[in-house]
C-alpha cells in the first residue's frame, strides 16, 4: 500500500462519512455544511488520482458555486436554522430509503465486480487539449443552453420570493 493508496481511502472514507452525515442530519444549513466537507474531499480524491482539472472544476463548481447557492436559498426563503417537524420524516419512510441504498449500493458493487474482478482497468485518459476542444466545440451550445436554463430558475425563484414579502402571493 503506497502513500497514494492511503491518502485515497481516508479521503474517501471523510467523503462518505460527511455524505452520510449530510443526508441524516434534520437541519438544513448543517446539510448544506456536511455536503461542502463531501464534494471538497471528493475533489481530493480526484487530485490524488491525478486528475487535477477535474478537482479544479469539483472546486469551483461544486463547492463554490452549487454549495453557495443552496444556501442562498436557504436564507432566501427563511428556512428554520434548526430542526423543523415539516422536514421529518417517518421511520418506515427512513427504513424504506435505507433498504433502497443498500440494494443501490449492492447492486452497484455487484456490477462492478462481475465487469472487472479482481483485474485492474487500464484507464485511456484524454489530454486537457481534448476536453476543451469538446467542450467549446462540440457542446458549446448545450453547455449555453443549460446556463439560460438555470438563470432563468434563478430569475423566477426570485420573483417568486419577491412577490411574496410584497403580499402578493398567498
Amino acid at each position: 500500500m503506497t502513500v497514494h493508496d492511503a491518502l485515497f481511502a481516508c479521503l474517501g472514507l471523510i467523503s462518505a462519512a460527511s455524505a452520510i452525515c449530510a443526508v441524516t442530519t434534520r437541519q438544513i444549513v448543517h446539510a448544506a455544511l456536511w455536503l461542502t466537507v463531501c464534494l471538497a474531499t471528493l475533489s481530493g480524491c480526484y487530485l490524488v488520482l491525478g486528475a487535477e482539472l477535474v478537482a479544479l472544476v469539483q472546486l469551483l463548481v461544486y463547492v463554490g458555486a452549487v454549495v453557495v447557492l443552496v444556501l442562498f436559498a436557504v436564507m432566501l426563503t427563511r428556512a428554520p436554522i434548526g430542526r423543523s417537524g415539516d422536514h421529518d420524516a417517518p421511520i418506515m419512510t427512513r427504513m424504506a430509503a435505507l433498504v433502497i441504498a443498500a440494494a443501490t449500493g449492492g447492486l452497484l458493487f455487484s456490477a462492478f465486480v462481475s465487469a472487472f474482478g479482481t483485474r485492474r482497468a487500464r484507464i485511456d485518459s484524454g489530454t486537457t487539449t481534448d476536453l476543451a476542444q469538446n467542450l467549446f466545440g462540440r457542446f458549446a451550445w448545450p453547455f449555453e443552453v443549460v446556463s439560460l436554463v438555470l438563470l432563468a430558475a434563478l430569475v423566477g425563484a426570485l420573483a417568486m420570493i419577491g412577490s411574496r414579502r410584497s403580499g402578493g402571493g398567498r
